[in-house]
C-alpha cells in the first residue's frame, strides 16, 4: 500500500483536552506507517488548508507529541469559519482539493463541535461531488456537550469538573462572610441552548438544598418574579444564595435574556453580561450585597484540574478517527457509547455525520428538577462519572509544564489564496 498524507485541524472554541485528541491522531498515524505518510496540521483550522498554511507534524519529536496530552489550548490554532454548500459556491472546495492534491492528502480529520461537524460533512459531500478521493472523519470536541449520538463530548468532563469545583469553593467563601457581607454570588457559565455545564455545578451539592441553590438552564423559561422570590426564600433560609446561570437563559418569547443583537460568522447570537444583569435585578428588588463572575475561557482551558475520564476519551477518539479512516469509513465521527454508569464503562463506535451535524442535544427534562432550579438524581448519575479521576500535568517551579510545538510550515505549492 502506498503512503498517502493526512490533514488534521482544530476548530471552534478550544478545551483543556483537545490537544489530547491531536495526540491520539498523530501517535496512531505514526504507528500506521504503511498507510499514512505525513500528517499536515492546518494553521488556524480549515483556514490552514485554504491558505496552504500547512504544518509538518513529522518534524515534532515523539516527546513533544506525547506532551500534547497534558497541554491545553489549540496546538495548531483554531478558527470559526462557515463553509458554504458546494452546490452554491464550489470555489472554496476547489481550492481545498487543489491544495490537498499538491500535498497528496487523502485523509481529512477535523476536530470540533457542532459547526465543525457541519464543515466536515460539507467537505465529504463536496469531495464526492467533485471527484476528489478523500476520507473525511470528524473528531468530537465541545465543552457544551451538545453533540448527539455520543454519551459525552471530549472537553466537557474537564469543564464540568472546573465548574463544580469552583462553585463548591466559592460557596464556602460566601457562606463564611454572608452574615455581615455578601449575600448572593452568581457564576455565569457557557451554554447557548443546552445547560450541561450549568447542570454540572449541581455536582457540588451533597443534598438538594446545598449550594448552588439555584441553577438557571436555557431549557427552562426564565420567569423574573418567580426567580426573585426564590432568591429571597433561599437567603432567608440559608443566609446566602449561590446561583449558576447558563449564558443562554431565555425569556418566555424565546429571546435570550442578554441578546446583544450581534451575531458571529455562523449566525449565532452573541451573548454576554447575564451575571451582572441578574445581580442588578436582585439588588434592585432585595438590596442584597452581591458578587458575580464569568467563567468564560477559564472553564474550558483549566488543564490543571482536568478529568482523567475526559482525557482518556479525548485521546481515544483521536486514535479511533485514524483507525476508522484506514478502514475506509468516511463522513463519520467516533462517538462514545456508555455501557454502564457504575463503574463507568464506555466504548467507541462510528456514527454518521449527517445525524450529528446541525443537531443539538439539550438537557432532557428528566435531568432537570421539577421546580426548574436544580438537577435530578438521574442527571447526577449521568454527570458524576465524567468528572472522575485526576490527570495533573507535570509541574516545574510551581507551574504546569505545557509544550509549544515548532509548527514548521511546508513550502506552498499553489498560488496564494484569495477568498
Amino acid at each position: 500500500m502506498s503512503k498517502r498524507n493526512a490533514f488534521y485541524a482544530q476548530s471552534g472554541g478550544v478545551t483543556a483536552v483537545i490537544n489530547a485528541s491531536a495526540c491520539g491522531v498523530l501517535q496512531t498515524a505514526r504507528s500506521a506507517s504503511p498507510a499514512i505518510g505525513t500528517v499536515f496540521a492546518g494553521r488556524n483550522g480549515i483556514l490552514g488548508a485554504l491558505r496552504e498554511e500547512l504544518i509538518d507534524t513529522s518534524l515534532e519529536s515523539e516527546q513533544d507529541i506525547a506532551a500534547l496530552r497534558h497541554t491545553p489550548g489549540s496546538a495548531f490554532g483554531s478558527c470559526r469559519l462557515k463553509m458554504p454548500d458546494h452546490e452554491q459556491d464550489p470555489a472554496p472546495y476547489q481550492r481545498l482539493f487543489e491544495v490537498f492534491a499538491a500535498h497528496d492528502i487523502a485523509y481529512f480529520f477535523y476536530n470540533g463541535g457542532n459547526d465543525s461537524s457541519d464543515t466536515t460533512l460539507k467537505v465529504a459531500r463536496a469531495a464526492e461531488a467533485l471527484g476528489y478521493p478523500l476520507t473525511c472523519v470528524g473528531i468530537p470536541k465541545t465543552v457544551d456537550n451538545d453533540l448527539p449520538l455520543t454519551d459525552t463530548c471530549p472537553g466537557f468532563g474537564s469543564a464540568a469538573k472546573y465548574v463544580s469545583t469552583s462553585i463548591l469553593e466559592a460557596s464556602l467563601d460566601l457562606q463564611s462572610m454572608c452574615e455581615t457581607s455578601t449575600r448572593v454570588f452568581i457564576l455565569e457559565v457557557m451554554g447557548r441552548h443546552a445547560g450541561w455545564l450549568a447542570a454540572a455545578a449541581g455536582l457540588a451539592q451533597d443534598t438538594e438544598t446545598d449550594s448552588p441553590q439555584i441553577i438557571l438552564f436555557p431549557e427552562v423559561i426564565f420567569e423574573p418574579e418567580r426567580f426573585l422570590t426564590q432568591v429571597r426564600e433561599v437567603v432567608e433560609r440559608d443566609g446566602f444564595c449561590v446561583i449558576v446561570a447558563s449564558e443562554g437563559v431565555q425569556t418566555g418569547d424565546g429571546q435570550f435574556l442578554t441578546d446583544s443583537a450581534l451575531t458571529d460568522v455562523f449566525g449565532h447570537t452573541q451573548l454576554g453580561g447575564l451575571a451582572p444583569l441578574l445581580a442588578n435585578m436582585i439588588h434592585e428588588r432585595h438590596g442584597y450585597r452581591h458578587h458575580w463572575a464569568v467563567a468564560d475561557y477559564l472553564q474550558r482551558s483549566a488543564r490543571h484540574m482536568a478529568s482523567a475520564t475526559d482525557l482518556e476519551q479525548a485521546w481515544a477518539v483521536g486514535k479511533a478517527a485514524v483507525e476508522f479512516a484506514l478502514a475506509g469509513q468516511t463522513a463519520i465521527m467516533p462517538v462514545i457509547i456508555r455501557e454502564q454508569s457504575v463503574p463507568y464503562r464506555w466504548r467507541i463506535e462510528a456514527a454518521p455525520l449527517d445525524q450529528i451535524a446541525n443537531f443539538e442535544r439539550k438537557m432532557p427534562p428528566e435531568y432537570i428538577r421539577e421546580d426548574g432550579y436544580g438537577i435530578t438524581r438521574a442527571a447526577r448519575a449521568y454527570l458524576a462519572p465524567l468528572i472522575e479521576g485526576e490527570a495533573y500535568p507535570p509541574y516545574e517551579n510551581g507551574r504546569p509544564c505545557y509544550v509549544r510545538l515548532k509548527n514548521t510550515r511546508v513550502p506552498a505549492q499553489c498560488p496564494p489564496y484569495t477568498a
